[in-house]
């Protein structure tokens, strides 16, 4: 099988098992079935396509001819490479795990059909997302992963609270999207074509030769304006921005929780939030030369992952901490994207999202089996939680581990590539790499300290009498086999750098004796201020904190204010203007030929004689007046 088919297959596959699934929702134990063994088989199809990726990566032409509309050519292609194999296993891999997990956790929902539909569906469109060579596909997939979000977090859709986070997700990433659909329109109509190949030899062009990179013919051309490739692809990273929850878009997601604990693990592990990066990475050659583009994705970033494991560190609820981690670590991926240097490439990157996209899945669904024995996401019911079956408290303390950067295990490997690579970016020339680097160490202080409070509230000892344990629904075996898995991985799938898939440049032992001297200073405080309750308490002391932390600083309400009710206002006064200025006129002119019309019918009146006569004695008089008048 060559690395285009295992392409083909790993968009198909998914497409063809959410519409099998949906076809089957009157059953929806069997739909579930059918999904689950559509995504095992994705993940069989994606490992052998890591075994046959091409060392350089080759393109699939889906249309003989390519497509024109106008002067744009869209050759529709998919593209298949090393890094790209890779990413796309980790992506089924999870998508995977969470349908297995889906089928116990979500057994007596009525709706499991639908649910396991649209994971599938979303798998889809992360994979095209993954494999696209043409910016109209890749604007496909990203706009589907939209859709499906907001399905799947609005899954709960009786509960108020899960339609309003549904909302608000679906309407904070939709406006980043308009930064995103005018920076791919600029860069197709510069480049004359929707396919990457000619886009990023476009608009990477500096005018240093005459070769066609595409076609390797002579083809002199004007190197494109260097403010007008910034401004491009500073609205594509607005678009990234806000699908990847980054300042000032980042508080949609931790209110994404609202939806199951399979939805969040597949959108803040393997998609949507981490599609922003393979873009990104795709564009790598245009963006290293977009300096206003990294610099806005810089301080984003920076300002993003510090402000996030902040709001982590105070969370009341695990599964909140769990998301502002998310929004946190993907700053980090994002942050080497705006950093590397041209010689460094995109992989840094794309390796820390395989390592997120493995110890952040299997985190959030070892907290939805902790969830189901303690009753609660919240920290003060999860509390010694872990007690009830030694697999939990091993996955959660390696996918604690790998999220906190400690050394050898999936996390910290990427994360000391990302370091280096700010590294690298702070001593060349220009660029956001001193801010990104200082936000990245504070960012592992943090991390740690987040993770040690995760750690210490799950093992924590509780009177007997709180115990329900014992009687807590046990997970299915193949749900087992599925963690087992995903611990492993946590702690040997840095091996996947032996493959060669990644392009990565070696770190310095001096930065991992420096991280590792953070990890255990921030472990270290969390640790000391534990006391006999929750570490969070020792942090945020008052209860007005504690609504702060919870609260993500107050965003959702200066959105409500500072957006949502000035939009609302402008829109009553809009309606009003329109109901009592513009209707007025047009009320007016109906009136007045009303009147018209009943001053007319009055005086033509059969019955009103009385008024007629009076009509004509008054002509005849008015005539005679005249006459008289003419006559002297």
């Amino acid at each position: 099988m060559s690395a285009l088919w295992v392409a083909q297959l790993l968009v198909g596959i998914p497409v063809l098992a959410a519409v099998v699934t949906l076809a089957l929702r009157r059953t929806p134990a069997l739909a579930a079935l059918v999904a689950t063994g559509a995504s095992l088989l994705s993940v069989v199809v994606a490992v052998v396509g890591m075994a046959v990726a091409p060392v350089r990566g080759e393109n699939l032409v889906l249309l003989r001819q390519p497509l024109r509309v106008g002067a744009i050519e869209m050759p529709f292609e998919l593209w298949s490479g090393p890094a790209t194999a890779a990413v796309a296993a980790v992506v089924g891999l999870v998508a995977a795990a969470v349908l297995v997990f889906t089928r116990w956790y979500l057994a007596d929902d009525d709706r499991l059909a639908q649910f396991a539909a649209t994971v599938s569906l979303f798998t889809a469109a992360m994979m095209l997302v993954v494999h696209a060579r043409d910016l109209v596909l890749t604007l496909v997939g990203w706009e589907v992963m939209g859709w499906c979000s907001y399905l799947l977090i609005g899954h709960w859709s009786r509960k108020e609270s899960a339609r309003r986070a549904a909302y608000k997700a679906f309407l904070v990433t939709r406006v980043a999207d308009i930064g995103f659909v005018l920076g791919v329109v600029g860069l197709s109509a510069g480049a004359g074509s929707t396919g990457l190949d000619r886009v990023v030899a476009f608009w990477s062009h500096t005018g240093g030769g005459c070769v066609d990179t595409v076609t390797q013919t002579a083809a002199c051309v004007a190197p494109p304006e260097p403010w007008l490739r910034s401004l491009l692809l500073s609205l594509l990273v607005i678009g990234v921005l806000g699908k990847s929850a980054q300042f000032p878009f980042q508080d949609w997601l931790p209110d994404a929780m609202e939806g199951p604990t399979p939805a969040s693990a597949l959108i803040h592990a393997a998609t949507m939030v981490a599609a922003g990066t393979v873009v990104l990475a795709q564009l790598f050659e245009v963006l290293v030369l977009a300096d206003g583009a990294r610099w806005l994705l810089g301080l984003s970033t920076a300002a993003t992952m510090v402000g996030a494991a902040v709001l982590a560190l105070g969370q009341s609820d695990l599964k909140r901490l769990l998301a502002w981690s998310t929004v946190s670590q993907v700053a980090i991926m994002l942050s080497a994207l705006a950093t590397a240097t041209a010689e460094i490439g995109p992989d840094p990157a794309l390796f820390h999202l395989w390592s997120h996209a493995i110890f952040k899945s299997l985190l959030f669904l070892t907290i939805g089996w902790l969830s189901v024995v303690a009753g609660s996401t919240l920290a003060r019911a999860l509390r010694g939680s872990v007690a009830v079956h030694q697999l939990a408290r091993v996955a959660w303390l390696f996918g604690l581990l790998a999220l906190a950067g400690a050394p050898f295990v999936v996390g910290g490997l990427s994360k000391e590539h990302v370091i280096s690579t700010a590294y690298e970016g702070a001593i060349g020339a220009g660029g956001p790499g001193v801010i990104v680097l200082a936000a990245l160490l504070v960012t592992v202080v943090l991390t740690a300290a987040y993770a040690t409070r995760a750690w210490l509230v799950v093992t924590a000892s509780v009177p007997e009498t709180e115990s329900a344990h014992d009687h807590a629904r046990m997970p299915s075996a193949p749900v087992l086999a599925a963690l087992a898995l995903l611990t492993v991985l946590s702690v040997v799938g840095g091996l996947v750098l032996l493959t060669g898939l990644f392009d990565i440049h070696g770190t310095s032992l001096w930065w991992m004796v420096l991280t590792v001297l953070l990890i255990v200073i921030g472990g270290g405080i969390t640790w000391l201020a534990r006391g006999n309750e929750d570490p969070r308490d020792s942090f945020v002391r008052t209860p007005r904190q504690r609504a702060l932390a919870d609260g993500g600083l107050g965003f959702d309400t200066a959105y409500r204010r500072g957006v949502a009710e000035p939009v609302l206002g402008l829109a009553r006064v809009v309606a009003f203007l329109d109901r009592e200025v513009v209707d007025g006129y047009v009320r007016g002119a109906a009136a007045s030929a009303g009147i018209a019309g009943w001053l007319t019918e009055r005086g033509h009146r059969r019955e009103a004689a009385s008024g007629g006569v009076a009509l004509v004695a008054l002509g005849l008089l008015v005539a005679a007046g005249t006459a008289v008048l003419a006559w002297r």
